[in-house]
C-alpha cells in the first residue's frame, strides 16, 4: 500500500525571505491553530542559519528555545531546513551540526530536518543525515533545480541517497519551469532507483505549482509542500488554501477552512499587499527560460527598473545564463550597453549656441500646449521630443531621442512613421534592432552607464541611468546648447522611487561645470531643477 500521503506547509521558512523571518507572535499562534485545523502535518517553521548577519528574525534561526515559547497543537510536527552549504565551511561538517542541533530530538521540539541541496552539494551532506538519524531526528533531503539535470544525473543521486537513513527526498522545481509532463518524467528517473517516500516543493512562475504538486501525488509522491497564500520567494509556491482543499479528497480526511481563511484575511492578505509575491508576466518569463526569480524579485523592488529594463535584462539572462542568482550579474545586465562608447554624429554642429526645449511625457506638454507652441514658432529652439511624445504640432520638433533598447523596440513602428530624425546610440544597438530601423534617419550618439557619473563628450556620453532625460541631457550639453529648458518633467506620484533616479539626474547634471543652465519651464517636483514660468518668458 502507498504510505498515507503528508501535507507541509513551510511557509514561515519560505516566506520569511520577504520580511526577514520576523513574523509576530500572535501571526505565528493562530498561524500553527490554522495549520492543524486544516489537516496540515508538518510545519517547518523556519531555517537554522548557520551565520549572523544582518538583522533576521526567529523563524531565521528557529532555535529550540524559540519553538518552546510557543503553543504547538497536539500531532503537528514541527521541522527546521538547514541549507546544505552552511555545512560545507572551513568549520566542518560535524562541529557546524553541533552548533545547530546541540539537543537530541528526544528533549527537542524539531522532529524533523530538511536539508537544501544543489546536486553539487548532495554527496557531501549526506553524512549529515547519518549524523542526525542517530541523535534521533527524521531527515529529509531537498533537491534544487533537479529540472536542469540529465536521467543519468538523477538516477545517481537516488541510487547514492539509499544508503542513507534518508526518510523522504524530495525535489524543487526551483526556477518554476516544469510542466506537470516534466514532473512525471523526473519521478519515473526517481523511481528507477529510489523506493522511498518522494516529495516535492514547487515554484509558481507560470502558474502550475498546484498542477505539478497534483500531478506527483498522482505518480507516488507522498510528501507535498506548500505555503499560505503562496508566501515565498519570488513567485511563491503552491498555495495551502488549495492543496488542503484537494487532499481533502484524496486523504478521506475533512479540513475546517475557517481557522485557516481568518488567518489569510488577517494577516496574509495585508502582507501580500505590501511585499507582492506572486507570479506575473516577469516571473512567468523567469521560469520560461530557467532564469532565477530572485533576479526578477530584486528588480520588482528597485525603482531603478521599469518595466522596459525588467524586460531587457530577462533577455539578457536568457542568452547569458542566469540559474544561479548573483548581485554583480544583475548590475552588469542592467547595463545594456557595454565597454566603450561608440558614437559618429556630433550634436554640436546642430546645437552649438542655441536654446533646447526637451519635451517629455508628462502631462505638463499637453496642458501648456497652446503656449509652448507659441513660444516655439516665436523664438525658434531646437526641440527634442523623447522618444514618441506626439502632444505638440510635429513640425514643431526637430529631433526625437531615444536610447533603452526594449523601448525602442516596443516604438519600432512608431520611430520609422516619424518624420523627426532619430538620436540614438545606433551603432551600439543589438543587430537585430538596428535591422528594424533600417530606413530611419539615425544620428548615432553612444553611451554608456556608469553609477552616479554623468559625462558629455563631441559624439558620446556617460550617464548614472539608462531614462531617456539623462540621455537627451547629454545630447544637450555635448551640443553646447546655450541654455536647456524642459517642458512635462511634472515628476511621478509621491512616494514613487524613481522620483530620487530623476533627481540624481538633475543633481549630476547641475554639478558639472561645463553643464548649461537646466530650467523646467512647466510645473515640476523636482527640486534640483530650476524653475521659471512659460508663461513669463521673453523673446
Amino acid at each position: 500500500m502507498q504510505p498515507e500521503t503528508l501535507l507541509l506547509d513551510c511557509t514561515l521558512r519560505d516566506g520569511g525571505y520577504y520580511n526577514n523571518w520576523d513574523f509576530p507572535p500572535d501571526l505565528i499562534q493562530s498561524y500553527l491553530e490554522a495549520m492543524k485545523a486544516a489537516q496540515v502535518d508538518v510545519v517547518e517553521l523556519g531555517f537554522r542559519f548557520l551565520k549572523n548577519s544582518g538583522f533576521k528574525g526567529p523563524c531565521a534561526y528557529t532555535t529550540d528555545d524559540f519553538i518552546r515559547s510557543l503553543d504547538i497543537p497536539e500531532g503537528l510536527t514541527v521541522g527546521v531546513m538547514v541549507n546544505g552549504g552552511d555545512l560545507l565551511t572551513d568549520l566542518g561538517l560535524e562541529p557546524t551540526l553541533e552548533l545547530l542541533f546541540p539537543e537530541t530530538a528526544e528533549t527537542s521540539p524539531v522532529e524533523l530536518v530538511r536539508f537544501a541541496c544543489h546536486f553539487h552539494e548532495f554527496k557531501a551532506v549526506l553524512p549529515a543525515v547519518k549524523w542526525l538519524s542517530e541523535r534521533g531526528y527524521r531527515v529529509g533531503f531537498n533537491l534544487m533545480q533537479i529540472a536542469d539535470r540529465s536521467c543519468e544525473e538523477v538516477r545517481d543521486l537516488a541510487r547514492t541517497a539509499r544508503d542513507w537513513p534518508v526518510e523522504a527526498l524530495y525535489f524543487a522545481d526551483s526556477m518554476g519551469s516544469m510542466t506537470p509532463e516534466d514532473t512525471s518524467r523526473i519521478i519515473g528517473w526517481l523511481r528507477e532507483e529510489w523506493t522511498g517516500p518522494l516529495g516535492i516543493h514547487t515554484h509558481d512562475n507560470m502558474g502550475l505549482a498546484l498542477a505539478n504538486t497534483l500531478r506527483a501525488h498522482g505518480d507516488g509522491a507522498t510528501w507535498l509542500d506548500a505555503t499560505v497564500t503562496g508566501m515565498g520567494r519570488g513567485p511563491g509556491n503552491a498555495r495551502t488554501e488549495e492543496l488542503v482543499i484537494e487532499a481533502a479528497d484524496f486523504r478521506g480526511r475533512p479540513a475546517n477552512l475557517v481557522p485557516l481563511m481568518s488567518l489569510i484575511r488577517q494577516y496574509f492578505k495585508p502582507m501580500k499587499d505590501r511585499y507582492g509575491w506572486g507570479t506575473n508576466p516577469f516571473y512567468y518569463l523567469s521560469g520560461k527560460y530557467g532564469i532565477h526569480p530572485t533576479y526578477i524579485q530584486q528588480m520588482l523592488v528597485d525603482p531603478r527598473y521599469d518595466e522596459e529594463d525588467v524586460l531587457a535584462v530577462i533577455d539578457h539572462l536568457r542568452d547569458e545564463g542566469g540559474k544561479s542568482f548573483s548581485a554583480g550579474t544583475l548590475d552588469g545586465a542592467r547595463n545594456f550597453y557595454r565597454g566603450d562608447a561608440q558614437g559618429s554624429w556630433n550634436p554640436a554642429q546642430m546645437i552649438a549656441g542655441r536654446e533646447v526645449l526637451l519635451l517629455g511625457a508628462g502631462p505638463g506638454v499637453n496642458r501648456h500646449r497652446p503656449a509652448l507652441e507659441a513660444y516655439i514658432r516665436r523664438t525658434r529652439p531646437l526641440v527634442i521630443a523623447l522618444n514618441t511624445q506626439g502632444a505638440i504640432a510635429p513640425d514643431l520638433i526637430d529631433l526625437r531621442a531615444a536610447c533603452h533598447p526594449m523601448r525602442l523596440m516596443a516604438d519600432c513602428e512608431a520611430h520609422l512613421a516619424l518624420p523627426q530624425p532619430l538620436v540614438t546610440p545606433a551603432a551600439m544597438l543589438p543587430e537585430d534592432l538596428r535591422d528594424a530601423l533600417a530606413g530611419k534617419q539615425l544620428l548615432d550618439f553612444g553611451i554608456r552607464l556608469e553609477e552616479d557619473r554623468f559625462e558629455f563628450n563631441g559624439t558620446h556620453c556617460a550617464t548614472p541611468s539608462l531614462l531617456v532625460l539623462a540621455y537627451a541631457l547629454a545630447v544637450a550639453a555635448a551640443g553646447r546648447a546655450e541654455r536647456i529648458l524642459v517642458a512635462g518633467f511634472d515628476g511621478y506620484p509621491e512616494g514613487d522611487g524613481r522620483n530620487a533616479e530623476v533627481e540624481n539626474i538633475f543633481r549630476l547634471m547641475e554639478s558639472h561645470p561645463d553643464s548649461p543652465e537646466v530650467i523646467s519651464i512647466t510645473p515640476t517636483r523636482y527640486k534640483h531643477l530650476k524653475q521659471l514660468s512659460l508663461y513669463g518668458l521673453r523673446s
